[in-house]
């Protein structure tokens, strides 16, 4: 009779906060998250003023339509860092 091991008959419950590349992954995606926040509201504070923003770091004009390419773009980048953070198994050390 084969009986299955107990590493390949227990689940492992995904979540945040578990292991270290689940931290790392919630660390990027809470920056990139605050990065595509600041481009939309430079695009948005850049289209009521009805001249072109200009972000101290970055130092380019940013625009309405530019700002939101760049903001959905980071904020892309984000939900897909915080996705692997909640769903990516442990490694082989675990």
């Amino acid at each position: 009779m084969v009986t299955m091991t107990e590493a390949t008959n227990t689940p492992r419950e995904p979540g945040l906060q578990k292991t270290p590349f689940s931290i790392g992954a919630t660390v990027v995606a809470a920056i990139a998250a605050l990065i595509g926040l600041v481009l939309l509201w430079t695009g948005y504070q850049a289209a009521s003023a009805e001249e072109p923003a200009e972000l101290m770091i970055i130092g380019t004009e940013l625009d309405l339509v530019t700002a939101t390419a760049g903001g959905m773009f980071v904020l892309f980048i984000a939900l897909v860092a915080f996705v692997a953070a909640f769903y990516m198994e442990p490694g082989f050390d675990q």
